[in-house]
């Protein structure tokens, strides 16, 4: 079977199991209806209004499942399907309930919703593992070659030998190969991994992979995604990207700090009881300060007094500043569990609510931080052009410990391709990592930032990404 044709049914496949899940779910949701709550509305619906109702259902449950990534069958790791699919249903659930309760003009028992939804969540489980016994059956790992320069790969192979289940990196091969071997070589894989090359030898590559329908994986430079950002201009037979390079436009702006007074509002009404509760467990722990205030940099380096529950012990920081470690023995006993749930994050409610920061962007750094990361990227100050975030594309695809420049990155991409909806999603998408560890895993404990080693992050041609970004850019 060709590549094409492979893929075709690959897809093909997956359709059918989401729609699986899907199905399943509405039915149930269906069941639940016919035998309870349809004959308890004051004015009962026609055959046809029943039947509407169960595809909103549908249609609800589809939404939030895409939007959780849990329909990807073969991508997402099991226990981040289950994630995904759980909260879709408790979502769709939740919207389901209310809908119900604006239909009857009146609240009715919600017993029925939350037995629904244990019920779904079991279907969850053995529909994972079905689906991913056939996939797993179908399609085993994809045997990829890598294609590197003077900056050795083993980080990306580290990273993606986490899923074997996916990916096979079977072999590497460097530049100095020659491009005559090295198109040899593809046509025994799968796929290639082209790692961190100058540009100029990365896109005879990339052209290559093209023009032979091979798959291709690669890393970006900070260029390409202020590309990916760029509006097409079709005024003349030349087709031309303009980069605008000004951040968010003034509707945006408007729209975006509309969005944070509301939300941050409802939120700081909505969990004062928590936050009453967390700032007594703090002050009984060690009699100490409650919140803990630190300067941040936010829109064009202003920097503001951040504003956070205290979850290390007192004068943590009186030999310098530096990240939490993996161990970090200042973490007090309340503050980890804080910082586990991220409840350490709440009175940042009150930052978003004043101004300082916004519900969604690039997480504000130190000073002294933003100065470390800058020596070795200077690009790093991108990340100012729009307001710090409580929550952000970083915060969301990257973990607490992600490298500056993978940072800067996913930042950049967020800045990018920002929309009104994007916050949506990325508000949504936040609270599904308050179950995911690694995301608020430390740094190593022989670290004081994100840099590995300092200098052994940055190596090679790269060894300063952004003094170097221009020139392979070419």
């Amino acid at each position: 079977m060709n590549r094409s044709k492979r893929e075709d049914y690959k897809r093909f496949v997956v359709f059918c199991l989401a729609s699986l899940i899907i199905i399943a779910q509405t039915a149930i949701f269906a069941y639940v209806w016919y035998d309870f709550y349809s004959s308890l509305i004051l004015k009962p619906f026609w055959r046809k209004g029943n039947w509407v109702l169960i595809l909103i259902y549908a249609l609800i449950y589809l939404m939030f499942a895409k939007l959780y990534g849990g329909l990807k069958v073969g991508y997402l790791k099991r226990i981040d399907v289950f994630y995904s699919l759980t909260l879709a249903s408790i979502c769709t659930n939740v919207v389901t309930y209310f809908q119900i309760t604006l239909i009857n003009r009146w609240f009715l028992a919600a017993g029925p919703i939350i037995e629904m939804t244990l019920v779904q969540i079991v279907v969850t489980i053995l529909w994972i593992w079905g689906s991913r016994f056939i996939y797993s059956r179908l399609y085993g790992a994809r045997r990829l070659l890598v294609i590197y320069g003077d900056r050795d790969p083993g980080d990306v192979i580290h990273k993606m030998n986490t899923r074997k289940d996916k990916y096979d990196i079977s072999g590497k091969v460097h530049i100095r190969e020659g491009e005559e071997k090295i198109h040899a070589m593809m046509e025994d894989y799968e796929g290639v991994i082209i790692w961190d090359l100058p540009s100029q030898i990365r896109n005879k590559y990339l052209k290559y992979c093209f023009s032979h329908s091979i798959r291709c994986y690669m890393s970006p430079k900070i260029s390409d995604i202020i590309l990916m950002g760029s509006d097409r201009i079709h005024l003349f037979d030349t087709p031309l990207l303009m980069s605008r390079n000004m951040g968010l436009s003034v509707d945006q702006r408007v729209a975006k700090r509309i969005l944070d007074i509301v939300v941050s509002g409802i939120g700081i009404i909505l969990t004062s009881p928590i936050m009453l509760i967390i700032a007594i467990a703090v002050k009984a722990y060690d009699k100490g300060p409650v919140f803990y205030y630190q300067d941040r940099l936010t829109l064009m380096g202003r920097p503001f007094k951040i504003c956070k529950f205290r979850s290390m012990c007192v004068d943590s920081e009186k030999h310098g500043a530096r990240l939490a470690s993996k161990h970090d023995s200042r973490i007090t006993p309340v503050g980890k569990v804080l910082r586990n749930l991220h409840l350490d994050e709440l009175p940042q409610l009150f930052n978003v609510f004043k101004g300082d920061m916004s519900l969604v962007g690039p997480r504000p750094e130190r000073q002294t931080i933003m100065r470390e990361y800058r020596r070795e990227l200077p690009e790093f100050y991108y990340r100012l052009k729009v307001k710090a975030g409580l929550t952000g594309y970083a915060q969301v695809y990257g973990k607490y410990n992600t490298t500056p420049y993978d940072k800067l990155k996913l930042d950049l991409f967020y800045i990018e391709n920002y929309s009104f909806f994007l916050d949506l999603k990325l508000l949504l998408m936040t609270v599904k990592i308050f179950f995911q560890k690694e995301v608020s895993e430390g740094v190593d404990d022989n670290q004081v930032n994100a840099l590995k080693d300092s200098v052994e992050e940055i190596t090679g041609e790269d060894l300063h990404h952004g003094r170097t970004e221009n020139r392979e850019s070419k």
